[in-house]
């Protein structure tokens, strides 16, 4: 049923979207979300898992997946020379890799906490360098970036929080630069900052009342859907029981 959903009136003039962390949660929604409006580059470190989705949603000719590690320059690089081959374009890019850890200066590995900022701090700085000239050569594209609450709060002991932060920063900064240092006054950038998911991202599921991965889906579709001249800047979405 999706997979007719997703072909039905596509064309081959289909904007294209990238989507980083792809293969599950929050990435693999929004690409099936996005399936029927928009060609998709599938992005992650698991390509079995790509592969099923590409399948899901009518195979390499309308999603191709790409295995990435969004740590590494060279993957990041490779990933934007392959969907630009395959396309010839991008017009929205959805860095959204990321992972978490406990809270607690004294807990997890520190092997755990460089992975966890490597991705979810350098992961998208590097997205954006490999796709940004690209889409200032265009003059126009779309810029989604995966932050979260906890960007916005000061959490006792969470290293996460720290780095979603760094990732709040990073699209306001992406932003100026864009304004102030290209004069680019076309090319968007969203901040989705979500509160509890229940995602594959938890170890220990959150249980009921928590957001879906669906839910999120439909928030970047929402500000990827707006006319051109509305640059939806964040968007903070909590369940409706999160007190913060």
């Amino acid at each position: 049923m999706r997979e007719s959903r997703a072909m039905a009136g596509a064309s081959s003039d289909d904007p294209v979207l990238l989507i980083t962390g792809a293969s599950s949660g929050i990435g693999a929604a929004t690409a099936r979300a996005a399936a029927a409006r928009y060609r998709l580059v599938l992005a992650a470190r698991r390509i079995k898992e790509l592969d099923v989705l590409s399948g899901e949603l009518g195979g390499t000719e309308r999603a191709l997946p790409v295995r990435c590690d969004v740590t590494e320059w060279e993957q990041v690089e490779a990933m934007a020379a392959k969907a630009l081959e395959r396309f010839g374009r991008i017009d929205a890019v959805f860095a959204n890799a990321g992972f978490g850890a406990k809270r607690g200066f004294l807990e997890e590995s520190v092997e755990h906490w460089r992975s966890m900022v490597l991705t979810n701090v350098l992961g998208p700085a590097l997205t954006i360098r490999a796709t940004l000239p690209h889409l200032l050569e265009r003059g126009s594209g779309h810029y989604v970036i995966t932050s979260s609450v906890a960007g916005r709060l000061v959490l006792p002991g969470s290293l996460y929080s720290a780095t979603k932060w760094a990732a709040t920063s990073i699209g306001q900064n992406l932003r100026a630069e864009l304004r102030q240092i290209h004069r680019n006054e076309a090319i968007r950038v969203t901040l989705i900052e979500p509160g509890v998911v229940d995602t594959p991202f938890f170890e220990n599921r959150p249980g009921e009342g928590v957001l879906r991965d669906e839910d999120i889906a439909r928030t970047v579709m929402y500000a990827l859907e707006q006319p051109p001249n509305v640059d939806v800047s964040e968007i903070l979405v909590r369940p409706t029981k999160q007190a913060g």
